[in-house]
């Protein structure tokens, strides 16, 4: 088979690079006897889309590469630390997924090829929430 006869559909490129931190964290907007309301903790997962409707050299969307920023920000401002305490909001997983989208959109999209389309945050394998941007 030739393989340069194969067609090359149009369409557009999506990636997606996970991080991962560890915190605590309660949200005392709860009721008190909810479980969440008490102090506890994650092994959280962060997973960053980008989407671009072309490829820059060498055939990337985004170098992952350029994506270390975030990890730093990640490692730096929020690993092993109380979000309650830190964050001005509740540190519920959709509003950490919209801050962490922010800070894409602020910190790196302005160097970067790709477009951010959304940030999921993982608390548990079981559970998480998903940011999608609009109007990029």
């Amino acid at each position: 088979m030739d393989l340069g006869s194969v067609p090359l559909p149009p369409g557009g490129f999506t990636i997606g690079k996970k991080f991962a931190f560890e915190a605590g964290h309660r949200l005392p907007g709860l009721q008190p006897d909810h479980k969440c309301a008490r102090q506890h903790g994650h092994s959280y997962e962060v997973e960053v889309v980008l989407t671009a409707p072309t490829l820059e050299e060498p055939g990337f969307v985004t170098d992952f590469g350029a994506l270390a920023p975030f990890k730093e920000f990640l490692d730096t401002e929020l690993d092993h630390r109380n979000l309650h305490e830190i964050l001005p909001f509740e540190p519920t997983s959709e509003l950490l997924a919209q801050f962490l989208a922010g800070w894409v959109i602020q910190n790196l999209q302005p160097t970067i090829h790709g477009r951010l389309v959304a940030v999921l945050v993982r608390e548990t394998g079981s559970s998480w929430a998903r940011f999608d941007v609009e109007g990029q």
